[in-house]
C-alpha cells in the first residue's frame, strides 16, 4: 500500500465499519510528550480477553481428516494435499486475460470449525507450492450466530507464477449480512450482534488435463477476530529490549519502476516488507528468477516480490495473504496473516528471534519521526529500544540506509492497534486493529514454537 494519506480499496471496508460510529470532530495535533488521552467513545468499554481465533491444518492428520473428492494426503517432513485421480475438469475464463482453458481439479473440504471468538471478521491464508500449469482457490463458508449460513466465499485464486493464470481476489461476494472486501471477510453491521460462529473452508487444486502436475498444499488456516471498537488502546508495559539482524530495503527507491505492477515502487511497502523478512530467513532468489529484472535496477529481489504478491483484481501488492503465500514458496518457511492484541506480543516474538510485519494507518502528526501519513502502510518491526521504543524496518524511506526507524512506544502501539481514527479531512475511518504477517521456518526451535502458540499460532 502507498505511504501517502489517499483512498484505497480498503478503505471501502473502513467506511462500512466505521458508519456505526459518531464522530463531532478531528483531533488536534497532539503534544507529543504527553499521555496518550481515551477517546470519550472508549470509555466505560470492556476489553474481552480474547479477540482473535486461529485455526490452521498442517498435518497428515488434518489432510486425511478432511473430504476429499480427487485429492489425498502426502506425508512426511511437510504433509500436504495434492491432486490424486481428478474428480474432473472444469472451464475457467481468467477475468484479467480472457483466457479460457479446461482444468482438471480435486477438492479439499474441513470439518466445522467453531470459533472460539465469533468474529466480525476473517482472513484466509494458505501456504502452497504450485508448479507450472497448475494453481488452487481457496474458500470460506460461515454460520451465523443467528444459524444461517454465508455462501461459499472464494477468499483467493492463487498460483506462484502467472504464467497460467493471474492470482487474484474476487469482488462482489456477499449475501446482505457479510461481504468480502479483497482479502477480507466481513459482518457488514457488527452493531446487529451478528457474528460469524463457525466456518468451514475448502481447497480446490487445478492442473492442466493429462498432465501429471499437482499444486501441494502445505498449510491453510483462517484468523477469525472480534476487536471491540476504539479509538485508544490501553498502553503496554515495556518488558523486551533487543534488535535482530533484518536486511533492510526502501520501496523509495523503485518509484516508476514497473507501473504495471500498483504503479510501481512507491506503492510497495508490502511486497517490500516481506522481502526483508524473507532474507532474514535466508531466503534467497537465483539470478535465472531475476532475470526478467531491468539489470540497472538496484534490489531486484523487491520488484521480484512486488509482481509475484501482485492482485490483479485488487490492483496492488497490498493482499495480506499473497504476500503470506510469496514467503512460504522459499524453502523451510511458512507464512500467516493474523491479529495481535499488544507491543506484549511483538516483544515475545522479538525475544524468540521471529520478527513481524505490521499494518497500520496514521496522519502525518501521529507518529513522530515518520514525515509522512498513511491510509495503509506495511513496515517490519525487527526490535525494541531499552526505553520499550519500536524499532522498524519501514520500507517508506529514501534509501536502503535510512530504513532502520525507531518509533515511539505509545504513538505506535495506538495507531498499529486501534479500530478507529480520523482521517485527514476529520471523517471516523477504520485502523488495522493489530493486522500482521508472520514468517517462520517450517520446523521452528522449541522457543519459537513456545512465541508463536503464545500469540495463538499453531507452528
Amino acid at each position: 500500500m502507498s505511504r501517502v494519506e489517499q483512498p484505497s480499496r480498503r478503505t471501502v471496508l473502513a467506511a462500512a465499519v466505521a458508519a456505526a460510529v459518531t464522530a463531532s470532530a478531528g483531533p488536534a495535533a497532539a503534544d507529543p510528550e504527553a499521555p496518550m488521552k481515551t477517546h470519550p467513545a472508549d470509555a466505560g468499554r470492556a476489553v474481552p480477553s480474547r479477540t482473535v481465533d486461529n485455526r490452521a491444518w498442517r498435518s497428515y492428520a488434518d489432510w486425511h481428516a478432511g473430504t476429499r473428492r480427487g485429492t489425498r494426503a502426502v506425508a512426511g517432513a511437510r504433509p500436504g494435499l495434492v491432486i490424486a485421480k481428478p474428480a474432473g475438469t472444469v472451464g475457467y475464463t481468467d477475468p484479467h486475460t480472457g483466457t479460457s482453458a479446461r482444468w482438471e481439479y480435486g477438492t479439499w473440504t474441513s470439518a466445522t470449525h467453531r470459533l472460539a471468538v465469533p468474529a466480525t471478521e476473517a482472513v484466509v491464508s494458505w501456504n502452497a507450492h504450485t508448479p507450472s500449469g497448475t494453481w488452487i482457490q481457496a474458500e470460506l463458508k460461515g454460520t451465523y450466530t443467528d444459524g444461517t449460513s454465508t455462501p461459499w466465499y472464494v477468499m483467493g485464486r492463487w498460483a506462484s507464477g502467472d504464467q497460467d493464470i493471474r492470482r487474484t481476489s474476487v469482488d462482489d461476494q456477499s449475501d446482505g449480512k457479510s461481504t468480502v472486501w479483497t482479502d477480507t471477510l466481513a459482518v457488514d453491521d457488527p452493531s446487529t450482534g451478528l457474528r460469524l460462529a463457525s466456518y468451514r473452508l475448502r481447497l480446490t487444486l487445478y492442473r492442466k488435463p493429462g498432465t501429471k502436475a499437482t499444486p501441494t498444499v502445505w498449510r491453510l488456516g483462517a484468523m477469525g477476530s472480534d476487536v471491540p471498537d476504539r479509538f485508544t488502546v490501553p498502553a503496554s508495559v515495556p518488558g523486551f529490549a533487543g534488535e535482530l539482524d533484518v536486511p533492510r530495503y526502501s520501496q523509495e527507491i523503485h518509484k516508476g519502476q514497473y507501473p504495471e505492477y500498483d504503479n510501481g515502487g512507491e506503492a510497495w511497502c508490502s511486497p517490500t516488507s516481506s522481502q526483508m523478512i524473507i532474507e532474514y530467513w535466508g531466503g534467497r532468489l537465483t539470478p535465472e528468477q531475476l532475470a526478467w529484472v531491468d539489470p540497472s535496477y538496484a534490489d531486484p529481489q523487491v520488484c521480484h516480490a512486488a509482481r509475484f504478491t501482485y492482485d490483479y483484481q485488487y490492483a496492488g501488492c497490498g493482499n495480506w495473504p499473497f504476500n503470506a503465500a510469496y514467503a512460504a514458496t522459499f524453502d523451510d518457511l511458512r507464512g500467516v496473516v493474523t491479529r495481535l492484541g499488544s507491543l506484549t506480543d511483538l516483544e515475545t516474538l522479538i525475544a524468540a528471534g521471529i520478527p513481524a510485519i505490521t499494518s497500520q494507518s496514521f496522519l502525518k502528526e501521529e507518529l513522530t519521526g515518520a514525515g509522512y501519513g498513511t491510509a495503509g502502510h506495511l513496515m517490519t518491526v525487527i526490535g525494541f529500544t531499552a526505553d520499550g521504543d519500536v524499532i522498524a524496518n519501514d520500507p517508506a524511506s529514501e534509501s536502503n540506509e535510512a530504513v532502520r526507524r525507531v518509533y515511539r512506544r505509545r504513538e505506535w502501539e495506538n495507531i498499529w492497534l486501534r479500530t478507529k481514527r480520523y482521517n485527514a479531512s476529520g471523517k471516523v475511518v477504520s485502523g488495522t486493529g493489530g493486522v500482521c504477517y508472520l514468517y517462520f521456518p517450517a520446523r521452528p526451535s522449541a522457543a519459537q514454537r513456545r512465541a508463536l502458540a503464545a500469540v495463538g499460532v499453531r507452528a
